[in-house]
């Protein structure tokens, strides 16, 4: 439907400018966007029931006449109640509206009509209040769309009947017959028309498999081209000795059996395949992740290779930086940091020695990318956290050198599902088992007003000679209504932990100033960090044993279950407290979850689950455009839309055919969402 994509949502009747606004932040700007605006659920009117067959607490649908109209009467200042006494022609029931003259002057005049609402029984009767109401002649299956301040939900349903009017009698359907036939899908022209007005619960269970596939078939395909970005041409450096044993030997500690395994799949792919490896190394947190890339580095750079490794922050490039530069010493490698804050004589230095290859293995931050780094033999590239990165980012470094070998680290433990979207192509290690020492946290789940208990606990443990994190949300007051890091400490100072050393973290701080709180944290001068989510990564304090996050509610899960593994580092027991006051039964839910268990895959599934993958990562970078009917969590339809499209994209690797010209226009239209379609060009 490119056509209708390109008639602006004002050609529609009553809608104006200020209504076409309304629009646009339900994401809608024409009429093709108007019909995938689809209904987020259904009312059923197709069946009406008896008033004294109503199930109780459920809303439902009853025809009845109005038998008697009430005199209206005022209450609580300017709230007017309307009543009606309608019949079924059995029973009677209490019709009650609420400053609703206009529906009060509609159902004034008598007749029958249909009411879809709560049906409450009392003993004088049966009640229902503020019902919908509408004609006898509109009985069936109503869509509900998600509104807006504004714009009603009846008045989008309005404007998308005119736009099905408006649809071709022969819409050019992007899956292709073959595909269509092969897994027994609708045609889009009865997908289109049946998600908005089905005719039964058939049609929209048809509907939704038919637009889910569809929905997901694009994204695979869209993200399949993007991953190929670079990835078609042979490797230049192939590994013709493999020195992991060598590298062994220069560890005070044994690798575990799980990293030992993920070593070997590297540098097999390495050494067996013309093309460069692309492999994913997976792990909770604190499973040796940083052992395994400094082994496949050691290997690397013993072969003539130079090896980037790119890390999303300055704090994390950093303690990757001390990390490999103990793992690697002795070894005669020689290592940089690159990050924004070096000095610019530092950087040249660095630029002169990375071209000259002087520089075996530079770690860094988006620096690495900049116009000035140029290698002499970059073969390996690593990212950390990569679904931090955008898409021209992990390109831009990887372009630096010739078709180099790819390793990617996740401590986000992901999904199966969404792994399979955002790393499809890549060869999967898993570090599933941790090294000796790391010890299961504790969590509780507790509300503000055991805060003063908790801070008790936190001064137990730091007169024992340990350190405490505290992480709240926000840094400055006025953010929103939660209590900014900063007023935060002025309260904290007012409690029983006012004695000791307490510094504060957060993002808008110089990296200098950073690293200095990080290290005053480590070396026990500070007994208690307060800081935002940016210590989520890269700080490694063995004696910190507590973990208190405030306003828990507030993070996914997965995001939780990073901040917690800032503890449990060293010998003593560790513990996590989360801090809320919601007490929605969802929140209650998720946040019980981290009190279950410690598997981070465990809890990565139930935070794609209740979350969805739009917020997973608690960031759109990841490159994901959000789903509008296809769910992360179906394995089926991802298995069915993968195969599908390797089977296309093994056809017609550019979508230059007829036949996928169709797909061609609706992966730029979804990817165009997170800004993803000039790589697609």
């Amino acid at each position: 439907m490119p056509s209708l994509f390109n008639m602006p949502i004002d050609r529609l009747r009553g809608i104006g400018a200020s209504r076409a606004r309304l629009y646009n932040k339900l994401g809608v700007s024409s009429v093709g966007e108007l019909l995938r605006l689809y209904p987020r659920t259904y009312e059923d009117w197709s069946d009406p029931c008896k008033i004294a067959d109503a199930p109780e607490n459920t809303v439902c649908c009853i025809k009845a006449a109005i038998e008697k109209v009430l005199k209206p009467a005022r209450i609580h200042g300017n709230l007017t109640v309307f009543k009606f006494i309608a019949s079924d022609g059995y029973d009677n029931i209490t019709v009650t509206f609420f400053n609703q003259k206009y529906t009060y002057q509609r159902l004034s005049g008598g007749g029958k009509f249909l009411f879809y609402g709560t049906v409450k029984r009392y003993s004088g009767g049966y009640e229902m209040s503020s019902p919908t109401v509408s004609d006898i002649n509109s009985a069936g299956i109503h869509p509900v769309y998600p509104a807006t301040a504004g714009l009603t939900a009846k008045q989008i349903e309005i404007s998308v009947r005119q736009a099905i009017k408006l649809l071709p009698e022969n819409i050019n359907d992007p899956i292709p017959k073959e595909i269509l036939k092969q897994y027994g899908l609708c045609s889009l022209d009865f997908a289109i028309r049946k998600i908005h007005f089905p005719g039964s619960p058939e049609d929209i269970e048809n509907a939704r498999q038919r637009l889910a596939f569809e929905e997901m078939l694009i994204l695979q395909l869209g993200m399949a081209r993007l991953r190929s970005v670079g990835t078609r041409e042979k490797s230049s450096y192939i590994i013709g000795k493999d020195y992991s044993d060598e590298f062994k030997r220069l560890l005070p500690f044994k690798l575990t059996a799980a990293q030992d395994r993920a070593i070997t799949q590297c540098i097999a792919d390495m050494k067996k395949s013309l093309y460069p490896m692309n492999r994913l190394i997976q792990g909770d947190v604190g499973s040796g992740k940083t052992a395994v890339a400094a082994s496949v580095c050691y290997t690397a750079i013993k072969n003539g290779m130079q090896c980037a490794f790119m890390a999303p922050t300055e704090i994390l490039a950093t303690q990757h930086y001390k990390s490999l530069s103990e793992l690697l010493k002795g070894s005669g490698i020689r290592l940089a940091l690159l990050t924004g804050s070096v000095t610019v004589a530092k950087k040249r230095v660095i630029y002169d020695d990375l071209e000259n290859g002087e520089v075996d293995l530079v770690i860094g931050t988006h620096a690495l990318i900049s116009d000035n780094v140029a290698f002499r033999s970059l073969g390996l590239v690593i990212t950390d956290e990569q679904h931090r990165f955008g898409v021209k980012q992990r390109a831009a470094l990887i372009s630096k050198g010739t078709n180099p070998h790819i390793m990617v680290m996740s401590a986000t433990p992901i999904p199966r599902t969404l792994a399979l979207m955002i790393f499809g192509d890549l060869d999967l290690s898993m570090l599933d088992e941790l090294p000796p020492g790391r010890q299961k946290i504790d969590t509780c789940l507790i509300d503000s007003g055991k805060r003063n208990r908790a801070y008790n606990f936190l001064k137990k443990h730091i007169d024992n000679g340990n350190r405490c994190y505290i992480v709240c949300p926000l840094v400055e007051e006025g953010e929103s209504e939660l209590e900014s890091a900063e007023e935060y400490i002025k309260k904290l100072g007012k409690t029983v932990l006012g004695g000791y050393g307490i510094g504060l973290l957060h993002g808008k701080m110089k990296a200098a100033a950073k690293d200095e709180v990080l290290s005053a944290f480590a070396q026990g001068k500070i007994d208690i960090l307060v800081s935002t989510t940016v210590v989520e990564v890269g700080v490694n304090v063995p004696e910190a044993t507590v973990m208190m996050i405030e306003n828990a509610d507030r993070f996914g899960l997965s995001q939780l279950h990073q901040l917690r593994g800032r503890v449990g580092r060293g010998k003593d027991k560790s513990f996590c407290i989360l801090v809320s006051d919601n007490q929605g039964n969802n929140t209650r839910e998720r946040l019980s979850v981290l009190c279950r268990t410690n598997d981070g895959f465990e809890i990565a599934d139930e935070d794609l689950r209740l979350r969805g993958p739009g917020d997973f990562f608690g960031s759109r970078q990841h490159g994901l455009p959000e789903l509008k009917v296809a769910s992360m969590s179906s394995v089926d339809i991802i298995d069915k839309t993968q195969t599908a499209a390797k089977k296309i994209l093994g056809a017609d690797p550019d979508l230059r055919l007829k036949e996928h010209r169709g797909l061609y226009f609706e992966i730029n239209r979804l990817f165009a969402r997170v800004g993803n379609t000039e790589q697609l060009q």
